[in-house]
């Protein structure tokens, strides 16, 4: 399965840690983000990654070149940054399955195995993480409603009044679907092309779309403050995971 990485955006909210390169090159416990984001879609089993870039896409080309642990990369450019969606179109002539997407300023220790899993049910047009935020909080993001089966029924962004306090994360998989929907979103209010527009009309096409609840964790680098709990929360798995195996070589002994 091939998997799109979202990469060009400018990281404004980053500052100081962008003034000289791309949000995604801002590193996370010593490796850049979109490292981060590879490590994870090769473990999901990704064959090749097509990485949407723009701002100082540059560095991110002339780092990563044209493989990454021995799987080719192919690069496209989003010369505006108009919204998710608007982005997602620029990989489209070269998706021609099903496909994971990734939010190139987020990291994840999750369940991400549980939403490729159900796309390959092939049940399911698109599937996607959600997580339950404080009820203040969720009009930050793309907020969803479900059924009694666990499918989406209803995707508002950013809403003033949110229907429920279960919003999208940055991790999905679609069919080639998507574009078509894509291509028929109009400018939000924020003139932004959003992803989020995209699955509704997907959802009123009569389409299924499958939310799977999070388990462990994700953090949305957005602020320095971020990259620093990101960087703490990474560290602190590390140290479990060294503690867990002290026990199982001791309990070898």
């Amino acid at each position: 399965m091939k998997a799109v990485v979202l990469a060009a955006g400018k990281g404004t909210r980053l500052r100081p840690l962008t003034d000289d390169k791309p949000k995604g090159m801002v590193e996370v416990d010593g490796k850049p983000l979109i490292t981060h984001c590879f490590d994870q879609l090769l473990e999901l089993g990704a064959d090749h990654l097509v990485v949407v870039v723009g701002y100082m896409k540059e560095q991110i080309i002339d780092h990563y070149g044209e493989e990454y642990a021995g799987v080719p990369i192919t690069y496209t450019h989003q010369r505006e940054q108009k919204g998710l969606a608007h982005a997602l179109l620029t990989v489209e002539e070269h998706i021609d399955d099903d496909f994971m997407l990734i939010l190139g300023d987020n990291i994840f220790q999750a369940n991400l195995k549980d939403v490729v899993r159900r796309q390959r049910e092939e049940r399911a047009d698109a599937a996607f993480l959600v997580e339950e935020v404080p009820w203040e909080d969720a009009s930050r993001y793309g907020v969803c409603d479900t059924n009694q089966y666990g499918e989406i029924t209803d995707v508002v962004e950013k809403p003033e009044d949110p229907p429920s306090n279960l919003v999208m994360t940055g991790f999905y998989t679609f069919t080639p679907a998507i574009f078509h929907a894509c291509h028929l979103v109009q400018p939000s209010n924020r003139d932004e092309y959003e992803i989020s527009d995209a699955i509704d009309l997907l959802i009123q096409s009569g389409r299924t779309i499958d939310a799977i609840g999070l388990d462990g964790w994700r953090i949305d680098v957005g602020y320095p403050e971020d990259r620093d709990e990101a960087e703490r929360r990474l560290q602190g798995d590390d140290a479990d995971k060294g503690r867990d195996d002290e026990t199982v070589v001791e309990s070898d002994a």
